[in-house]
Parts: structure tokens; C-alpha cells; sequence
């Protein structure tokens, strides 16, 4: 893909970044790695762009002090305003985290992200009722998704009312706001009830799959496999993250395992020999199957 180098509003020249192809070819629905880039940063846009983490977010809420709101949009407008000279494609595409419902910045978010080419969806940050998402998605523009983060007590309360709220496109956690919020610790099993809550109110809403929140920033690789195995057994199917270098290691955890692949296999060769499903189990164990080849297709590993 040619680029286009453009001189920025700082008056230097640069050369836009060009979204992971493999990333940015996967169906948002499928997404494991969801990776924050604080838009009052635009150094990092580029390799957050380039990462192998699933969708990308450009963060204007939490990341961003109150000072710094509007250097942050324009940020943002500019880096997905570009266009490839040749193709006519964004550049960069990306999730945008806009800030609050209740602050006075929502609405000026709104508008200034309304129609940008590179625009996939936003994230309302603080949801708390299903209205706060449908008027976000009202302004937003037609058909931009949103994304519902899910971080206070009010948020968990009302998630299956959020879920089934015209516009919203899944639910994720914001565990660190909850926690203030609540006072809960950060043990799996202390939020393991919120987790359920979400994955149920998603799958009663008919959405993807929830998203559990980041991993500590100065994780290590173990321990963010072992949060990963929290974020499986609670039944979601993606997870923020703060860093680069955590998105392999997330999307690797969340995908299907060798072991699973290799059933998969198994099992749908035995049934083009004409397996016998007398047994009561075998028809949910072949969907299983399905799902599973569907799942390594998209992420890239079937044939691998």
C-alpha cells in the first residue's frame, strides 16, 4: 500500500503509519486484544498502529488531564482524517475512547469524530444506562458502534438493560474503576461476579463476546497468561490492554490452543466418514468443533 507523507499540524513532515493488514482485516466481533494509546501522545499512534493487538483505541478519557482535551481530540481528528494518496483508505484506523456522558467534553467528541474515515467505533467510558449509549450512538453518526465499558457498581447493576440498548456492540470491563468504586480487590474471585454478570448480560443481548479489563502495565508474561486463564473461565472472549508487548502474548492465551485445534480436527474428519450421533453429546461437541476451525481461520492459524 503506497503512503502519503502529510506535514502535521507541528509543521514537520511524516510518514503516516499503516494499520497491522492481519489486525486490521479481523472482524471486530473477534477481537482478543483491545490496546489503549493515550491520544495526548501522538508518538505512540504509530506503533500502537503497527502492534499485533486486534483493535486499536485511541484514549481521550482517563489517559488524557482536563488541560489536554483538546490538543488530544485534534490528535485523534488528524490521525484518522489522512488518506492513503493512492487508495483512498485511512491510513489509520482505530476505536476512539471519548470521554464521559457526563462531562462537558462528550458532545465536542462526538462531533468532531462524526464522519472521520478512520473512525471504527467508540467507547463510552462510565456506562451506566442503556440511554447513555443510545444517544452516544445517536451522535456518533450512522452506524458507529459502541463499545459500553462497564466500571461502576450502577454500570454491573444495569449491563443485560446496557447489552440490549440499540448501539451497543459489546461490553467491557474497566476493572480499576470498579474496584475504587466498590472497594473490591483485584482477586479473580472478588470480580469474578462482575465478569459473570457482563458475559451473561452479552450473551442475553446477543452480543460478541465481553472484554475484561488490562493487566497490570508491569505484568509479566506469566502473569498475564495466568489472567488470561481468569478471563477464559469466566466465559469472555477479549481483554484491554495497556502495552505493545502484551498483545501477542493476549492473543495467543485467548485463541484456540493446539490441543483444542487438533480435536477439532479429529472430530470433523470423523464426521466425514459418517461419525455415529446417537450419542446425546456428539452434535454440540461437532458445533464446538466448527467454532473452533472458525476461530484459528480468523486468527490465522489453521493452516499454521
Amino acid at each position: 500500500m503506497a503512503t502519503l507523507r502529510f506535514r502535521n499540524r507541528l509543521g514537520r513532515m511524516s510518514t503516516p503509519p499503516i494499520r497491522n493488514a492481519r489486525a486490521a482485516s479481523l472482524p471486530a466481533k473477534l477481537s482478543r486484544t483491545w490496546l489503549l494509546v493515550n491520544a495526548a501522545k501522538p508518538q505512540l499512534f504509530e506503533p500502537g498502529q503497527r502492534s499485533e493487538a486486534d483493535s486499536v483505541i485511541f484514549d481521550m478519557e482517563a489517559a488524557v488531564p482536563d488541560d489536554g482535551k483538546d490538543e488530544a481530540r485534534a490528535n485523534v481528528v488528524e490521525a484518522l482524517s489522512e488518506r492513503d494518496s493512492t487508495t483512498g483508505e485511512p491510513n489509520m484506523t482505530a476505536w476512539v475512547r471519548i470521554n464521559g456522558i457526563k462531562t462537558p467534553y462528550w458532545e465536542d467528541d462526538l462531533a468532531a469524530l462524526n464522519g472521520l474515515a478512520g473512525l471504527r467505533g467508540v467507547m463510552l467510558p462510565n456506562t451506566e444506562a442503556p440511554s447513555q449509549v443510545t444517544w452516544t450512538a445517536m451522535k456518533a453518526g450512522a452506524g458507529v458502534p459502541v463499545l459500553a465499558l462497564i466500571e461502576t457498581a450502577n454500570g454491573v447493576e444495569n449491563a443485560t438493560d446496557i447489552a440490549n440498548a440499540p448501539g451497543t456492540f459489546r461490553l467491557a470491563l474497566g476493572t480499576n474503576d470498579l474496584r475504587k468504586d466498590t472497594g473490591m480487590s483485584d482477586d479473580p474471585l472478588a470480580l469474578a461476579y462482575v465478569r459473570s454478570r457482563l458475559v451473561i448480560a452479552s450473551r442475553v443481548g446477543g452480543l460478541p463476546g465481553a472484554i475484561d479489563g488490562p493487566s497490570a502495565p508491569g505484568a509479566s508474561e506469566e502473569r498475564v497468561r495466568e489472567d488470561c486463564e481468569w478471563t477464559i473461565k469466566m466465559g469472555m472472549a477479549g481483554k484491554l490492554t495497556l502495552t505493545t508487548s502484551m498483545a501477542p502474548i493476549i492473543n495467543d492465551a485467548l485463541a484456540p490452543s493446539e490441543d483444542e485445534q487438533r480435536w477439532a480436527r479429529e472430530l470433523l474428519k470423523d464426521a466425514e466418514h459418517g461419525a455415529d450421533i446417537t450419542d446425546g453429546s456428539y452434535l454440540p461437541r461437532l458445533a464446538r468443533a466448527k467454532k473452533i476451525v472458525e476461530l484459528a481461520s480468523s486468527y490465522g492459524l489453521w493452516n499454521a
